[in-house]
């Protein structure tokens, strides 16, 4: 980011949101790679993209107008918040993807328009704490979204829909090639409307006509407690936008839970581990270790003769059930520690207990031979 950001998207500093995100669009379309042959189109375009990555963050744009610079700041839409998975053919990774997107859109070729916008996936990571306590998470990304200047209807000033002039509202063309075999009749789509049998008069100049642009979507999940990893949320109209006011695809959020530390989840219930000493799992003891929730403590009944590996359930304190009050169990797993070292005293005793259990056991070996013991 050597250059000022501002200088490169052609705005200034006091420039509104609104502002940024039409200054980016224009200067998109000049430098794209699909419609800007310059040699170094598509570093002038990547330079672009990682400025509009800053000043359309709040907070990225607020650290730069104060110290001139963001650490790790060029990068995609994605702004650290999700991991983009492209589920359903829809999904976007970038600003470029969403140009050469937009610039198909308006001539298909040989191939219908989809007038419909397209599903979009991402996965939403999230800690098990969260999980467990519900949260709500924001998530940006790229996508097609309703033209801002013509609410989604593709007409600038005065604009309206006519019928195709070229294919006469029919979306497809005749051609007839004539051969030694005879006259032969081939219909292709229309490419002047898409096949829609329409075009627009006065096109808004903003979405060209399509009602939809390249923009940057922020949006608040509320993820539910006790959701599995894996399982999808469907928010209903944040995917692709359709052309010309058409229905909009869905954002498919999949929920991705990241390793504990501590916790393994099983379904709805918790696998911990905890140590206690040889002498708790002799006599039995109740120990206390945290619960998945904050603050939460877990006691832990270890029976009389508990053995190592041996594991202990605690009903009640495992993950909360998906749309239920219940929670599933806990599952502890002992792990008998041995003392390497112990008091003179704590010897006395020991031997005794073995006395009394009529075992065998070594003397209490002097520090002389303590000190052969290590070089031995």
């Amino acid at each position: 980011m050597a250059n000022d950001l501002y200088e490169v998207l052609g705005v200034d500093r006091n420039a509104t949101d609104d502002e940024i995100k039409k200054a980016f669009r224009k200067k998109a379309r000049q430098l794209h790679p699909d419609v800007n042959k310059a040699p170094d189109a598509e570093d002038r375009f990547k330079e672009l993209n990682e400025a509009y990555d800053v000043l359309s963050d709040p907070n990225k744009r607020a650290q730069y107008d104060r110290f001139g610079t963001i650490p790790g700041a060029a990068g995609g839409g994605a702004g650290g918040y999700v991991d983009f998975e492209d589920l359903f053919g829809g999904g976007f990774g970038g600003m470029g993807d969403l140009f050469s997107s937009f610039f198909g859109g308006a001539a298909a070729g040989a191939t219908q328009v989809r007038k419909e916008g397209r599903d979009m996936g991402v996965g939403l990571r999230l800690t098990l704490e969260e999980v467990a306590a519900g949260a709500k998470k924001e998530i940006v990304y790229d996508r097609l979204a309703p033209c801002p200047d013509c609410d989604g209807t593709g007409l600038g000033e005065g604009g309206q829909e006519v019928t195709c002039s070229v294919c006469h509202g029919q979306g497809r063309v005749v051609t007839v090639q004539h051969t030694f075999l005879g006259d032969m009749q081939t219909a292709t789509t229309c490419r002047a409307c898409g096949g829609t049998g329409k075009t627009i008069d006065h096109p808004c100049p903003e979405c060209e006509g399509q009602g939809r642009v390249p923009d940057r979507q922020r949006v608040t999940v509320e993820v539910p407690v006790g959701i599995r990893d894996g399982q999808q949320l469907r928010l209903s109209g944040f995917g692709e936008a359709g052309m010309n006011g058409a229905a909009s695809g869905d954002l498919i959020v999949t929920c991705r839970i990241q390793p504990h530390e501590f916790f393994e989840r099983d379904g709805d219930n918790l696998h911990a581990r905890a140590n206690v000493s040889f002498v708790q799992a002799a006599l039995g003891a109740d120990i206390q270790i945290e619960g998945v929730f904050e603050d939460e403590q877990v006691t832990v009944r270890i029976p009389e003769g508990c053995q190592n590996e041996q594991v202990v359930r605690v009903r009640g304190f495992g993950m909360p059930r998906f749309k239920s009050e219940a929670r599933g169990d806990m599952y502890v797993h002992v792990n008998v520690t041995i003392p390497k070292k112990l008091s003179k005293r704590e010897r006395e005793l020991l031997e005794k207990l073995a006395e009394e259990m009529g075992e065998e056991v070594n003397a209490e070996r002097s520090p002389l031979q303590k000190l052969r013991d290590v070089f031995n």
